[in-house]
């Protein structure tokens, strides 16, 4: 079955400028419309009318990047006005196509599902030290000791500081999960600190020692510039707008540089953000669970609106262990790992949502 799917993905690819046809599909593959759209969903955990809406949007930025007129982009990708593809641009990205166009932000990279006989997506890993190269070219000054690079796990931070990668800049893991469990109004306080231990079921020492003592240099030390290093899945994102809301709660006024990054190919987008609304919008979204309510990166927004969506009973995750209960706890992570790579889950995440479905 996977072969048939992987047969759909490339049609549908093949037909992502023309307008879409299910009946089409259907008659390409031979199958009914219903057979289609059903082990699709079985098998990808998307939907085809939402997996050629996500591809035509992302493949339509980088059109605009290149200045191309929005309402050729629109007809490109068969909307049926500038108007209807701006809409669409805004309820994925958060912005409109002009922003886009003006500000080059970063986005959630959708790519080509490309799906083995095994089920499983096939992963690229790009040389990290060419894409730092390219940074020390473009900003030196990020390379010098009163700068802070804050990374999203311990096991990024061990390679970036072993190798030196940033020069003589201070390093630091931010070793957290803060898209799970309750949270706090004030970050890296005491009350913090007792609820996300709790959250994790781990005493609040282990905690400190893991989570806290390894940014002790933010907590002490004043830097020209912060550089944060974090992915544009939704579990980076939401540990990276903690970290900026920690940032505005402790009134730090100095540079703050975001490296995004997908986590398969390591292409970094490197955008300078501004402090202001980032502690407000944490609080909205991590602590009250609402959606936000101020201008963010697309990237973020993205992200945001998968958080939100993961915390309802009926989310497309749930959906899809449920439908594939039969495999094992190891296949069926290895797959959510494979087809939802925009949330970011590790194996503890995966392993408790699994368990509780079960």
């Amino acid at each position: 079955m996977n072969e048939q799917i992987q047969l759909m993905i490339n049609w549908i690819e093949a037909n992502l400028k023309n307008q879409f046809s299910l009946d089409e599909l259907s008659n390409y593959m031979g199958y009914s419309p219903y057979y289609c759209s059903f082990k699709f969903h079985q098998v990808t955990g998307i939907s085809i009318r939402r997996y050629i809406l996500l591809r035509r949007l992302y493949l339509s930025t980088e059109d605009l990047a290149n200045n191309k007129k929005i309402i050729d982009v629109a007809f490109d990708y068969d909307y049926s006005s500038q108007e209807a593809y701006s809409r669409a641009f805004k309820n994925i990205f958060g912005i409109n196509p002009k922003e886009y166009q003006l500000n080059k932000l970063p986005v959630q990279s959708v790519v080509k599902l490309t799906i083995n006989k095994n089920g499983e997506c096939f992963k690229m890993n790009i040389s990290k030290k060419i894409e730092v190269e390219k940074l020390h070219n473009k900003q030196s000054e990020l390379f010098d000791e009163d700068v802070m690079h804050i990374l999203n796990g311990q096991v990024m931070y061990e390679e970036f500081k072993k190798n030196r990668l940033m020069g003589d800049s201070d390093y630091a893991p931010f070793n957290e999960a803060m898209c799970v469990n309750a949270t706090t109004e004030r970050i890296f306080d005491k009350e913090f600190t007792i609820t996300r231990a709790a959250g994790h079921h781990e005493p609040v020492e282990g905690y400190i020692e893991k989570v806290m003592a390894p940014l002790a240099n933010l907590f002490h030390k004043e830097y020209k510039c912060i550089v944060l290093w974090f992915g544009e899945d939704m579990f980076c994102q939401m540990n990276l707008l903690t970290i900026l809301s920690y940032l505005e709660q402790s009134g730090y006024e100095g540079k703050v540089f975001l490296n995004s990054f997908r986590e398969d190919e390591f292409k970094v987008n490197q955008t300078e953000l501004k402090l202001g609304h980032y502690n407000f919008v944490y609080k909205e979204v991590l602590v009250r669970h609402t959606k936000p309510t101020k201008e963010l990166i697309p990237v973020m927004y993205q992200a945001i609106n998968i958080y939100l969506d993961l915390l309802k009973e009926d989310n497309e995750v749930v959906n899809f262990i449920n439908k594939n209960k039969e495999l094992s706890t190891k296949e069926l992570i290895q797959r959510l790992f494979d087809l939802f790579p925009t949330v970011g889950y590790g194996d503890a995440q995966y392993k408790e949502l699994i368990n509780k479905v079960r």
